[in-house]
């Protein structure tokens, strides 16, 4: 079955709707800057949050502020997006995202090293960019090798993503919206129902 993660979460309301419509990874973004950012001050709302894990977002953050974080809202896994070293990813605990730029041949044995090391990569176009890029450049994965997919990812494509790319995990953020940082309901539940669907025709 494939996991669904909804990211860019600004609001409490937004991450009950997601729990509600069946995702299972819920996302903040903590990148100051960009258009869904959360300020972790005035995020005490997260640790209220049940029914999904919930993962903070990061690019170029100290280690230290990443893990402080991660104490104080209660975040059950961390998502790294920039240039930070695979060490980081490995100390920041099993389960650990790690975003991965996808331009050409893809780096198989690299990513295999990721996942022996309890990571999971996450596949994308380029750190929130909200494009696709050719998903079947993954044709060649290892066996049984796990990845999630982001990027440009919305209810009408994930079907196809998951059935093209047979990801672990699908990620999506502005492809839920109605403007950005406030989701969609009707685009939130579209989406889990569609990668679901996909990921049970594919068992058939």
């Amino acid at each position: 079955m494939v996991r669904v993660k909804i990211c860019g979460l600004t609001s409490s309301g937004d991450a009950r709707t997601a729990v509600e419509a069946g995702a299972d990874l819920l996302g903040f973004v903590f990148v100051p800057g960009t258009p869904r950012y959360v300020d972790p001050g005035d995020a005490g709302w997260i640790r209220e949050i049940r029914g999904a894990l919930k993962v903070g977002v990061f690019r170029g953050a100290a280690l230290g502020e990443v893990e402080s974080v991660r104490r104080r809202l209660g975040l059950d896994l961390v998502q790294l997006h920039g240039t930070e070293p695979v060490s980081w990813a490995l100390r920041a605990g099993p389960g650990t995202l790690r975003a991965i730029r996808v331009e050409g041949v893809v780096a198989w044995d690299g990513l295999a090293r990721l996942v022996a090391a309890g990571c999971l990569p996450l596949l994308d176009s380029g750190g929130g960019t909200g494009r696709r890029f050719d998903w079947t450049l993954l044709d060649g994965r290892p066996a049984g090798l796990l990845f999630g997919l982001a990027g440009g990812l919305h209810p009408e494509n994930v079907a196809e993503a998951v059935r093209t790319a047979r990801p672990f995990l699908v990620d999506v953020s502005s492809g839920v919206e109605s403007e950005p940082g406030r989701k969609d309901p009707g685009k939130v539940r579209a989406f889990v129902a569609a990668a679901r669907g996909a990921a049970l025709d594919r068992l058939q």
